[in-house]
């Protein structure tokens, strides 16, 4: 019954509207934050939105202004500043807050414009349209963004739109990324569709691309690798571009390098599956989690393979810190079976138990070895 006046409130908001607040409703979800009768509203929400024809994939106003940052574009609810990426859940509250406060008068024009164009059928024409916004918001967000006060002021203003602490970092990207929307895209288009294996001769090509990119946009570096990896096979084989750079594999003179930022976003990537892996846990797909902390085992066995010193560098303080909050999320899964019933969570990597024996490198009294952790993730229930 609640939930029946819920929706009767929540069916007159506009499309708009409507869409902000099922983005936000899906980032709690990401986020492991399940409230009771979310999912039901959640779903007429999509169901609504699907009647209206705002639904992901189909053309309107926003997904034309967006469309340049599709291969920069995140699924996930990130607690962390994601290098290059932004979160794609950031996307309908700083839409919002672009058409309610930063040009409400610009953007009520441009939607207009859109869906006229957009009901002829004319995509050329809805392209040339949006990039001519696109590029006024990024002058408007240069302008607003360049004190202080009007960062805050826009802090406070998307606050009202989602809880999500990433949405102003992802609206930062977000100016840089259009500024830079021409090159990018050229940079783009030079890049292999699929890089099956970064060997040597390829890691020579595409830093030969990022060199000659570096000159003409050197803030967009980081767009620049997110695009890389996102055509790598094996994403984590980014940080090849600033290993392979470096004097030798001390983590030091990998930190010296140009693209050294490829190591963070590789941190990046596994902490991307420490989310991934609480929602698997909270929502009990154990065989799913069993194989994100292969994942995970073998980034962090790539990772200490190729960088000398790594423990006693930054990137090292941050992998301890992912590695923390992974124990405990493992040890609480375990921990709600009896010592003698085990658990069927395991890692089928038959190569590496490095991450099963770095889960207990603090020596907790719940787990006394690593061989009783390993026998209790690999019991069978």
């Amino acid at each position: 019954m609640q939930v029946e006046r819920i929706w009767e409130f929540l069916r007159r908001l506009n499309p708009s509207t409507q869409s902000c607040l099922l983005a936000e409703l899906e980032r709690l979800e990401l986020c492991g934050i399940d409230m009771p009768g979310s999912a039901d509203i959640r779903a007429r929400l999509r169901a609504e939105l699907r009647t209206d024809g705002s639904t992901e994939g189909s053309a309107s106003p926003s997904s034309y202004f967006f469309a340049p940052l599709g291969p920069l574009l995140v699924d996930g609810a990130p607690e962390h500043d994601n290098t290059g990426r932004i979160a794609r859940g950031s996307l309908a509250p700083i839409w919002e807050w672009i058409g309610r406060d930063l040009l409400p008068i610009m953007a009520r024009d441009y939607n207009d414009q859109m869906k006229a164009l957009i009901a002829s059928n004319k995509p050329r024409d809805a392209q040339q349209a949006a990039a001519v916004f696109q590029v006024k918001v990024a002058k408007s967000l240069e302008g607003n963004l360049a004190s202080a006060e009007g960062a805050e002021r826009a802090r406070v203003k998307l606050s009202a739109y989602t809880a999500s602490p990433s949405v102003y970092g992802d609206l930062v990207k977000m100016m840089s990324a259009l500024r830079g929307r021409d090159t990018l895209a050229k940079f783009g288009a030079a890049l292999p569709e699929k890089i099956l294996k970064f060997d040597d001769a390829q890691v020579r090509k595409i830093t030969a691309l990022l060199d000659a990119f570096r000159k003409k946009d050197p803030d967009a570096i980081p767009f620049a690798l997110a695009l890389v990896a996102g055509r790598l096979k094996t994403p984590r084989e980014l940080m090849r571009l600033a290993t392979k750079a470096a004097r030798s594999r001390r983590a030091a003179d990998v930190a010296a390098t140009p693209y050294a930022i490829a190591v963070s976003m590789v941190l990046d990537q596994i902490d991307d599956k420490r989310i991934t892996l609480l929602i698997a846990l909270k929502k009990n797909r154990v065989v799913v989690a069993c194989d994100i902390l292969a994942e995970i085992d073998s980034a962090e066995s790539a990772l200490l393979g190729a960088i000398r010193e790594l423990d006693a560098s930054d990137w090292g303080t941050r992998l301890h810190t992912i590695r923390d909050s992974i124990v405990e999320l493992v040890e609480a899964e375990v921990n709600r079976f009896p010592d003698e019933v085990g658990h069927i969570l395991k890692l089928r990597d038959v190569r590496g138990d490095r991450f099963l024996a770095d889960l207990v490198w603090k020596g907790r009294d719940a787990i006394s070895d690593g061989a009783m952790f390993c026998k209790r993730l690999v019991g069978q229930v």
